[in-house]
């Protein structure tokens, strides 16, 4: 009885393979293929991270979290000098969103790459509005005015801007003894100048006020 039953069973298994052997066939081949794409397919290419800026950024700039985000791009095209971590610097010119964050961007000794034959030097113009009037990259004139006679002299032509700190908080300062206080306001300036005007420059910085022209 048994034999029986397992051969009408085998027989009626057997008529309904062959009934959608189409369909069986169709859905083997499908997955044949499949498996076969499947193997084929490259291995992704490799990448590498790169910090760029999460949002447009002005010069000054003092980088935090929140202004960095990191991207995966092909190694050939991270480029030279570019940053992991750069939280905490401050930036010599704006950054548009996606621009990568790079030594040249920031406040530094790199800053006058590119620019044979200068030096970077820190000055502070009194006025904080006029400072602003400036962008990197301008090239200007600097001139200095004795507080005490109104003269005004020539300092250094052709001076570049190289940087534009964030401007910051007036500074008090008195000399030991003297019981004299000075406020020191203004915006600090990051200038390229020749080495042959950098004693001009500071020199004048220290005993006048600085102004520029176009």
């Amino acid at each position: 009885m048994l034999p029986t039953r397992l051969g009408s069973l085998t027989r009626r298994v057997r008529r309904r393979l062959l009934a959608h052997r189409r369909l069986l066939a169709f859905l083997l081949t499908a997955a044949a293929v499949a498996v076969g794409l499947h193997a084929a397919r490259p291995a992704p290419a490799p990448t590498v991270a790169l910090t760029v800026a999460a949002h447009d950024l002005s010069a000054g700039t003092m980088l935090t979290a929140d202004d960095l985000a990191t991207v995966r791009v092909p190694p050939g095209s991270r480029p030279a000098g570019a940053l992991a971590d750069p939280v905490g610097a401050v930036l010599a010119a704006p950054l548009r969103r996606g621009e990568a964050v790079t030594d040249l961007r920031l406040v530094g000794p790199r800053l006058t790459e590119g620019h044979p034959g200068l030096t970077a030097v820190p000055v502070r113009l009194p006025d904080a509005a006029m400072a602003a009037l400036l962008h990197v990259g301008d090239t200007v004139d600097l001139y200095a005015t004795d507080p005490s006679d109104g003269h005004t002299t020539s300092v250094a032509p052709d001076v570049l801007v190289l940087a534009l700190p964030a401007a910051d908080d007036p500074v008090t300062t008195s000399a030991p003894g003297s019981g004299v206080t000075n406020a020191i306001g203004g915006r600090l300036v990051v200038v390229g100048v020749p080495a042959s005007s950098v004693e001009a420059v500071t020199s004048a910085g220290v005993g006048g006020f600085l102004t520029f022209a176009y």
